[in-house]
């Protein structure tokens, strides 16, 4: 894994998160970032929700905490340029972008699922007044027009795979002085993934994304590893 070259696909998708990082903070009023507003993902039923934003939120990273960034650049260059060299460049970039796109499908679920649970419904008007507490309300102010960026569920799609693939790797992990298989480390993850996210825990963090991107990487791992029906469609 020393002194591996940054294949193409890897190396795009670098580049491309820094421009839209550095767009972020170009385009900003005041503390105000008018891209987040229009290329990060609102809930599909959001006034602000935009058609591209399921594809353009992935490239998108917080223009506050420079660490969302670098956890997550540093992570796809890591884990994706040996995945990218094992399954290639188009099968690599396919089991990005589904992941990426599974991250979102979850969030969306658990989030029509919050609405269903305050309205009876997973769409309202916004426009139109309703009758509920001021917790409830701020419920469905922050699913409706919070919106939701990063690669990170993407990014988890292949830690998965990595820890599935390579599950005798030994990685360095912060604070844990000696090194750690990835077959132990990659289920710990999700775990605290899953403990965050139903504890509702760092609320500003889509724990559920998270979920969504390292369930679809896993399913997708196994189709091609074992049954290779999925892998051999894209030759």
């Amino acid at each position: 894994m020393n002194n591996i070259h940054i294949p193409p696909v890897v190396k795009n998708l670098l580049i491309i998160n820094v421009i839209f990082f550095i767009a972020t903070l170009v385009f900003s009023n005041n503390g105000s970032y008018t891209l987040v507003q229009y290329l990060a993902v609102f809930y599909f039923d959001s006034p602000s929700f935009r058609f591209w934003q399921p594809i353009t939120y992935m490239f998108m990273h917080s223009p506050v905490d420079y660490f969302h960034i670098i956890f997550n650049m540093f992570a796809l260059y890591s884990f994706g340029s040996i995945l990218e060299q094992r399954w290639g460049a188009k099968r690599f970039l396919i089991f990005y972008f589904i992941t990426g796109l599974g991250a979102l499908a979850l969030q969306w679920a658990v989030q029509a699922y919050e609405v269903y649970s305050v309205l009876g419904s997973a769409t309202f008007d916004v426009s139109q007044s309703i009758n509920v507490t001021q917790d409830k309300m701020e419920l469905l102010s922050s699913i409706y027009y919070g919106p939701m960026l990063g690669a990170s569920g993407a990014i988890f799609g292949l830690l998965v795979a990595f820890g599935m693939l390579y599950p005798n790797a030994e990685l360095f992990i912060m604070f844990i002085p000696v090194p750690v298989k990835a077959k132990y480390i990659m289920p710990i993850y999700v775990l605290v993934e899953l403990f965050l996210g139903v504890g509702k825990f760092q609320g500003s963090v889509a724990h559920f994304a998270h979920l969504g991107g390292a369930l679809i990487g896993f399913i997708l791992v196994k189709l091609w590893k074992d049954k290779n029906t999925f892998y051999n469609y894209y030759e």
